[in-house]
């Protein structure tokens, strides 16, 4: 019976089959992994993308120089399956924009693995899966991704333009110094001085309208470092203001939420009837006030005042538009 290959256990195949036997062809290939040869000369081209020395003579067939790979790596099985998991589930599948190059990264460690052991790590793989947060694809921004990147590592300035979700002005230029590059829930950010504002900020990457390296120079104050800067921000722009918050959580859903860490500072107090009240210390209201409306009726603000009457207005608001549907 033949074996159903995913594209990355694929790849790691057709890696490990070359580098361990000499005579294999596209045609050999393509039937030892039960697809065509056309799927095949992509998969070598995607291998060749990734810098691995793959190439085909008339007399050996497929070869990877063998001074390419690194030493063996002494990973347990346990080791190798968990990372492995990692890398399908999160540069593989494209759960986080950019880092795809891992998933090849990791078929050059997992080729150093014994056969019967990659193919027990293989069928393995094949009964578990890493549900994430869906992203959306990087295509579009890469630049910017780049630009950022270079920035960072020689230590320039940024020319840069910007998409605002708030009333400002979206086509105005500013300077912008980065600091820290940063994959948050679903996308990827960039925290840094921003001239204009006179402010640290922390900007999505794909809302910036233009972006420019320049030849000036500065450095990152030594005071800085993204865990302070972030603080006790509800998910990753903190406000100015640290508030501590109480919300009354009803049962059954006391226990769906008690399952979940949503916050590093937060405590849970259970009551008699199952419910239970949530505390926890966030700097800012702008992000956990649209987290405490997705949980709808079920969630009650004790306090602060100021989160209770934003959640108020907006579910009033929201209550408004649909006035004229009849339940």
């Amino acid at each position: 019976m033949s074996i159903k290959y995913t594209r990355v256990h694929r790849l790691l195949e057709i890696i490990s089959l070359v580098q361990g036997q000499t005579g294999w062809t596209a045609k050999s290939l393509a039937e030892k992994c039960n697809i065509t040869e056309r799927n095949i000369y992509r998969d070598i081209n995607q291998i060749k993308e990734a810098g691995i020395p793959i190439e085909s003579t008339k007399e050996h067939g497929y070869r990877i120089n063998g001074t390419f790979f690194m030493p063996p790596v002494r990973l347990t099985f346990e080791e190798a399956l968990a990372v492995s998991a990692l890398c399908e589930a999160m540069a593989d599948k494209g759960a986080i924009p950019f880092i795809r190059p891992a998933s090849m990264a990791m078929n050059k460690i997992l080729a150093q693995l014994p056969f019967d052991a990659r193919e027990e790590l293989t069928e393995r793989l094949r009964t578990m899966q890493l549900r994430t947060t869906a992203t959306m694809d990087g295509e579009g921004y890469e630049d910017v991704y780049d630009t950022v990147q270079n920035a960072l590592l020689k230590k320039t300035i940024l020319k840069c333009k910007y998409e605002s979700t708030s009333t400002q002005t979206t086509d105005e230029t500013f300077i912008f110094h980065p600091y820290a590059l940063f994959f948050g829930t679903r996308a990827w950010y960039v925290v840094g001085y921003h001239e204009k504002r006179d402010a640290i900020r922390t900007l999505k990457l794909s809302r910036f309208l233009a972006i420019e390296p320049t030849t000036l120079v500065y450095e990152i104050p030594t005071s800085f470092n993204l865990d302070t800067h972030l603080g006790n921000a509800w998910n990753m722009i903190p406000g100015d203001t640290d508030y501590q918050v109480e919300l009354l959580f009803e049962t059954p859903f006391s226990q769906t939420v008690s399952d979940t860490r949503w916050h590093a500072t937060q405590e849970i107090q259970w009551h008699d009837d199952d419910s239970c009240t949530f505390t926890c210390t966030v700097s800012g209201l702008d992000e956990i006030v649209w987290w405490v409306l997705s949980m709808g009726p079920h969630c009650k603000v004790i306090k602060p005042e100021a989160l209770a009457n934003q959640v108020a207005s907006l579910a009033k608001n929201t209550a408004e538009m649909y006035k004229k549907i009849s339940l």
